[in-house]
């Protein structure tokens, strides 16, 4: 094994290998409002669920130099409101095109050509192509030297017509093709997928030998 201690790596070299090997991240497309009303949105891979009750999820975002903030951090810590919105294959390039660096004032959703449709719960709006939308309130704020770490207390929960069954409350993941982050400047599919039965092998699970296609979870 190559043994690495961490202390001895500046942090850009700790960024790129973290970020490079805890892979892959699922991807939260942020929409926030500034302060005069500019929809804001943004793609964010360190993000993930933490837990259901309360229902929180967690979006770290990386502080800018000279003391300088993202829009998202910005309207965040003033309104205590966002929305994270999952990404899936049909709507990634967009995704992709707002990280683009634009003025405050300048929406991403009309430099990618996304729509924005009024929230149930909170200001911001959500995006009409997104399969899934998580209205969120400021649970908790957590900072570090290099970043802002927001929980988002998830108030209303929007998804695609079909997507979920809600008599059994259970995802028909046949019909979700979201993407993720790999590497660098990678990104991932996620229409290869096994089941792993009692006491298979993944060699096994992998060739489809005994087992069965993961349609619901």
């Amino acid at each position: 094994m190559t043994e690495i201690d961490f202390a001895q790596l500046g942090t850009y070299e700790r960024y790129k290998l973290m970020a490079s090997l805890i892979v892959p991240r699922p991807i939260a497309l942020v929409t926030t409002l500034g302060a005069d009303g500019t929809i804001n949105a943004a793609p964010f891979s360190m993000f993930n669920m933490m837990g259901e009750d309360p229902p929180v999820v967690m979006l770290s975002v990386n502080k800018l130099q000279d003391a300088a903030q993202k829009d998202t951090v910005t309207n965040i810590l003033r309104d205590k409101e966002f929305v994270v919105h999952i990404a899936d294959e049909a709507m990634a390039a967009a995704m992709h095109r707002c990280g683009d660096r634009l003025a405050p004032h300048e929406s991403e959703l009309d430099h990618t050509g996304l729509t924005a449709t009024p929230s149930q719960s909170v200001r911001p709006p959500r995006i009409v192509q997104a399969p899934v939308a998580f209205e969120c309130v400021l649970h908790e704020t957590l900072e570090t030297a290099s970043r802002y770490v927001f929980i988002g207390r998830v108030q209303w929960l929007a998804v695609r017509d079909g997507l979920v069954d809600t008599e059994k409350w259970r995802v028909r993941l046949q019909e979700f093709f979201p993407v993720g982050r790999f590497g660098a400047s990678f990104y991932i599919n996620c229409r290869e997928r096994f089941a792993i039965e009692a006491g298979e092998g993944l060699a096994a699970a992998q060739s489809g030998v005994g087992s069965t296609a993961i349609d619901e979870m």
